[in-house]
Order: structure tokens, then sequence, then C-alpha cells
């Protein structure tokens, strides 16, 4: 297992949802970032999400592809998200990034992992990306 770590710079705006996706009530984001340390690198990506006023719940998927390097390889990968919370309670906050398997190009076939993110109180992020990169 490697570890990556750096920082990143997000600009998210609205999009368009789909007509199911406006009749379920959910919006769109687009995901725009440029990524720093040991991950070199820009991508782009598209989050669905949706909230359930009656309950506080709310959640978002998205998608993102990534383009450039990884510790001096390079290539492209997905990273998948899923994240849910309570309204009510920040503290019950999940948000799982990872991999999509098989999706890494060029040298970054076989790469697989896991990301974990920190919003820092002036708002800056930083990652730590754990990941195996099999040949």
């Amino acid at each position: 297992m490697h570890v990556a770590k750096g920082s990143f710079e997000v600009k998210m705006g609205p999009a368009e949802p789909s007509a199911l996706a406006k009749d379920a009530g959910f919006g769109a984001m687009s995901i725009d970032k440029v990524w720093r340390g040991d991950l070199e690198a820009t991508s782009k990506g598209e989050m669905l999400h949706g909230a359930e006023a009656s309950t506080g719940a709310m959640a978002y998927v998205a998608l993102e592809k990534v383009q450039g390097f990884l510790n001096g390889y390079h290539g492209t990968f997905l990273l998948m998200h899923r994240a849910s919370m309570l309204k009510s309670d920040p503290k019950s906050s999940v948000l799982e990034i990872s991999v999509v398997p098989n999706s890494g190009t060029d040298q970054l076939v076989g790469l697989s992992g896991t990301v974990k993110i920190v919003i820092d109180a002036k708002g800056g992020h930083t990652y730590e990306f754990d990941y195996t990169l099999s040949k």
C-alpha cells in the first residue's frame, strides 16, 4: 500500500439534471479540480444530490475522471463518491471515495485505492490517497 498526500482546489457549479432526476427532486453539480502534491492532476466530474426534508437525510453520488501523474506514473482513472448524512447530526456524515476497479490507463493500469478528504477551517482541501498499483 502506498500513500499519496497533497491538496486540491475544487470549483463546483450547477449542472442540468436529467428529466428523471428532476422528477425525483434531485440536483446536479459539475466538478472541476486541480490536484497538487503526490497527485499532480486535473479532474472533471458530475454529482447528483438529493435530500428528504421530512427527515433531514441528505446524500450525493459522483463520478470524476482524473488525468495526470500519481507519484510520477501517468494515466487516467475514475473516482466514485458516495456520501450521506442527517442535517440535524453532522457527525453522522459518511464519505467514501474509491477508484473504480479496472479504470486505470497507461502507467496507472491496475490502480486501486481510496481517497480521504479533509476540509480545514478556512475551506482549504487536503487529501490522503491510499493506493496500490499492481502491474
